[in-house]
């Protein structure tokens, strides 16, 4: 949320740009650590689920999110809808698909978002500064190019309509309980401590997953 200096990421924005966003998209912004159209796709994403269920931000666990994806966008349908990893009511799949699903545990309805291939955009030249800047071999001019058509293509996708954002349809979805407690207990190779539902068996004694997994005599574990 803060840099190291404590200023709001929100806060090293251009004021003209800051000014031009919804101010729970800056918050997303301070939550993530910057602007960028990944982080603008789970924000609409998260506006359009939210609007169509009916719903505000959960405050516990009363929605579900379903994320197919681990890019930025993650950050702000979690920061907006509530549903977090620590709570246990965001459920990651490891698809490689810009798809966001919300769902009302009460009844199991929920919106299922699925981002347009049109809506990605085919910008070449974005698509080569950008290169350009992970490598960096970038220029001061390409990397201030750069950022202008990233604030761009951040507008370019909160002014879509839902139809051009993404395919949406109503799902019902058999959700899994609400988290859990359970006890933990110590590795028998390594020590550390797991939670007894996911500890493992190896020569007959408890062990974490790492532990249960790896190949060797036991010497080379704790190096």
């Amino acid at each position: 949320m803060y840099d190291l200096i404590g200023v709001r990421a929100s806060q090293t924005l251009e004021p003209e740009v800051r000014d031009g966003l919804p101010a729970d998209m800056c918050e997303a912004v301070d939550f993530h650590g910057h602007l960028c159209p990944g982080l603008t796709i789970g924000y609409v994403a998260a506006r359009i689920a939210m609007t169509r269920l009916g719903v505000m931000r959960g405050s516990d666990e009363e929605l579900v999110g379903i994320v197919e994806t681990d890019a930025c966008g993650i950050d702000a349908f979690q920061y907006l809808t509530g549903c977090t990893l620590g709570k246990g009511n965001l459920i990651f799949r490891d698809h490689g698909k810009q798809v966001f699903t919300l769902v009302r545990r009460s009844d199991g309805r929920g919106v299922r978002v699925a981002l347009r291939g049109a809506a990605l955009g085919a910008d070449t030249e974005q698509v080569r500064l950008k290169a350009r800047v992970i490598s960096g071999d970038a220029t001061d001019e390409e990397r201030a190019a750069y950022r202008r058509g990233s604030v761009a293509r951040v507008f370019e996708l909160l002014g879509l309509d839902d139809e051009q954002f993404a395919d949406i349809t109503s799902v019902e979805v058999d959700l899994p309980g609400k988290a859990g407690n359970f006890p933990s207990i110590a590795c028998s190779i390594c020590g550390e401590a797991v939670m007894e539902p996911r500890a493992r068996v190896r020569d007959g004694e408890p062990c974490c997953i790492p532990c249960a997994t790896r190949y060797g005599r036991g010497w080379e574990i704790n190096v």
